[in-house]
């Protein structure tokens, strides 16, 4: 399967079935601080439900219709980059991540965000990239804006987490602007 080299410790992998166990468990050990953010995690409660996710995303990247890879630092899966979906009629996506709390604040993210929008923009001729975070989500807001990303405004209550609505800085990338 797909497999890419970010740097000396990372690679981005396309999630199969054999990494289900491995991914539930680190999301199990991460609940609290994911749980902040994601609104999938409390409903992750067995490592079938993570390996179901992963069928349903490799439906979707034998369709062409987006892709998760699981993000391996050091050999060890650190967490999970992806596409929401391709709209192809208008080369545009959106892209979702997130890290197991151990490996964030070493720019693994950063530098595999970057990967992959260089991969959008360049092999599959997406013109725009979009990047959504909810305002106190600091650390996953500061990937786009490391990539000078532009911030193009909030959505106010475009997500239902839990118990209540999040806004979104939307933060967008263009093909002609990507360095």
């Amino acid at each position: 399967m797909f497999s890419h080299k970010v740097r000396d410790d990372v690679a981005l992998r396309i999630l199969e079935t054999r990494h289900a166990e491995d991914l539930f468990s680190l999301i199990a050990e991460n609940r609290e601080c994911l749980r902040k953010w994601l609104p999938w995690v409390d409903g992750t409660t067995r490592p079938e439900q993570t390996r179901n996710r992963i069928e349903i995303s490799l439906k979707a990247f034998a369709e062409n219709n987006g892709f998760q890879l699981g993000v391996f630092h050091k050999g060890s899966i650190a967490g999970c980059i992806g596409l929401h979906s391709i709209d192809w009629n208008n080369r545009k996506t959106s892209i979702g991540y997130w890290l197991g709390e151990a490996f964030q604040g070493r720019g693994i993210m950063t530098d595999s965000c970057k990967a992959v929008v260089d991969y959008l923009f360049k092999d599959l001729s997406l013109n725009r990239v979009e990047i959504r975070a909810a305002p106190a989500n600091l650390k996953s807001r500061a990937v786009p804006e490391r990539l000078k990303f532009v911030n193009e405004g909030t959505v106010r209550q475009a997500e239902w987490l839990y118990d209540h609505y999040v806004d979104h800085v939307v933060y967008g990338m263009l093909k002609e602007d990507w360095q």
